[in-house]
């Protein structure tokens, strides 16, 4: 591996962890900006399939945003990241994922691993695709748990 392989990586890194930073912070604008116009996304394990960026960002904004009550933050870790051509990459990622909703009295938490692809487009990584597997996904109503503080 030489230098240059080192710096697309961490450029795709840093492209992973702005993702979930916009994601978490509801700044869909931003996040749009990270995808390929024809990006598509699998979450959930195969749940939630959405193709191009508008659907996405529809469906990423329906299901997280403020309107709904979700807050979320996605914790990513162990990046696998292999350049597989001059604008090509895989990554795999694990994810922790911890969400709550006042309104609708849930608590998630979700721990899944990502398998994305990336393409350099204009000097500048983005999102080809977007998938994780989940390996659990919890779900509960918080007002369940006698010592929780509802705020």
């Amino acid at each position: 591996m030489d230098v240059q392989e080192l710096l697309e990586i961490e450029a795709i890194k840093q492209l992973k962890y702005r993702y979930w930073r916009h994601l978490d912070l509801k700044q869909w604008g931003d996040l749009a900006e990270l995808f390929i116009p024809e990006a598509t996304v699998c979450y959930s394990s195969g749940k939630y399939e959405f193709n191009g960026v508008e659907e996405i960002m529809r469906f990423l904004r329906e299901s997280l945003g403020e309107a709904r009550g979700s807050v979320t933050i996605h914790h990513g870790h162990h990046p696998e990241i292999a350049i597989t051509g001059r604008t090509t990459a895989t990554g795999t990622w694990a994810l922790y994922n911890y969400m709550f909703n006042v309104r609708e009295n849930r608590g998630i938490r979700i721990g899944a691993y990502y398998e994305d692809r990336y393409v350099k487009v204009g000097g500048a990584w983005r999102f080809e695709h977007i998938g994780y597997r989940s390996l659990f996904h919890e779900e509960w109503k918080r007002d369940e748990i006698p010592s929780l503080i509802l705020r």
